[in-house]
């Protein structure tokens, strides 16, 4: 008898312990949402006739698609041990094909963007030979093709800006919207569900998540390490070159220097989306989320008056702090397996 009074409380209090447990894991999974909410209610409530409007939130979405695009296509090198420096000046070089083909030379918008996507995928491809062949680290190669890259981008338009980018890109990317947001937005949306669904549910994806976690033991457990690396570089640079496509179609121009601004943006996002929805990984859905929460921040400063160079404070602060926190997740996520 007693033996059963004893081992009810025990029971009760381990319960307990359970549901304590179960309910910080959903709250570290929703942070990054949760402050999202909570700086769009202080800005709100600071200046709700000019931040709390829809008109100010569909430009935020729509214009920010090619940030979050830029961001997505970082995480996939990233996600397998890989860092590709080179995304934002693919991005660069894409539109800026897109503007000097279609504009310069007359090319017709659908053969422009191809060009474009295939400048993505052969500059993911030269940072996986470099990178795999070679063994020189990928931090390395990227930087340099990266480099080369802008450099490019320079020479073929002249360090000019190029206007007069066909309207029907514009108008598939920026013009058009659904519920009053361009379709910008849904491209990346879309983009980052297809990543969720490669990560989760495909070979592939498990095989990058095993890959980034400890190639060693990924290539004694079977994995061809080399082949899943070479698979996400490619993917990064086609995905920076859907980046470039967008930014033409957004701004209805190529600006040769547009990519060194979205670099710092781009990894803070990435390192902290890896705090939230999957703890400890870089995901799609928390980078996603990411970028909003640091984009609503800028939004609100600038609409309180705040000097520009708070942008440079706000983001650099930012991949400090969600560099240190996502190492901090994913240490004690694997302490915990």
């Amino acid at each position: 008898m007693s033996k059963a009074i004893i081992a009810g409380p025990s029971a009760d209090i381990k319960a307990a312990k359970r549901g304590r447990h179960r309910f910080l894991v959903e709250l570290e999974r929703l942070a990054l949402l949760i402050a999202w909410l909570l700086i769009i209610a202080i800005f709100g409530a600071i200046s709700p006739d000019s931040f709390l409007t829809w008109p100010n939130f569909s430009t935020i979405f729509g214009s920010q698609a090619v940030l979050v695009i830029l961001t997505l296509g970082l995480i996939i090198p990233l996600t397998a041990g890989d860092i590709d420096l080179s995304i934002a000046q693919i991005l660069t070089l894409s539109s800026m094909v897109i503007a000097v083909l279609n504009v310069d030379h007359g090319w017709p918008i659908g053969a422009a963007i191809i060009a474009a996507l295939i400048v993505g995928l052969l500059t993911g491809l030269l940072n996986a030979f470099f990178t795999l062949y070679f063994r020189i680290h990928s931090l390395i190669v990227t930087l340099g093709t990266g480099t080369f890259l802008h450099g490019l981008t320079l020479w073929i338009s002249d360090s000019r800006t190029i206007g007069g980018i066909d309207w029907s890109l514009v108008n598939a990317v920026i013009l058009i919207r659904v519920l009053g947001i361009p379709l910008a937005f849904y491209y990346a949306l879309a983009l980052a569900l297809i990543l969720v669904y490669v990560f989760q549910f495909t070979s592939l994806g498990r095989k990058a998540l095993f890959v980034g976690r400890g190639r060693e033991v990924a290539r004694l457990s079977g994995i061809p390490v080399t082949r899943v690396r070479l698979v996400c570089f490619l993917a990064s640079g086609g995905v920076a070159a859907i980046a470039g496509v967008l930014y033409a179609g957004t701004s209805g121009s190529a600006d040769p220097n547009s990519g060194t601004q979205l670099m710092l943006p781009a990894f803070a996002a990435a390192y902290l989306g890896a705090t939230a929805i999957s703890p400890g990984r870089f995901n799609p859905l928390g980078s996603m989320i990411a970028v909003y929460l640091l984009v609503t921040g800028i939004t609100g400063l600038s609409i309180l008056g705040i000097d520009t160079f708070v942008q440079d404070l706000f983001y650099g602060g930012a991949l400090v702090v969600a560099v240190a926190l996502s190492q901090l997740v994913r240490g004690r996520e694997e302490s915990l397996t």
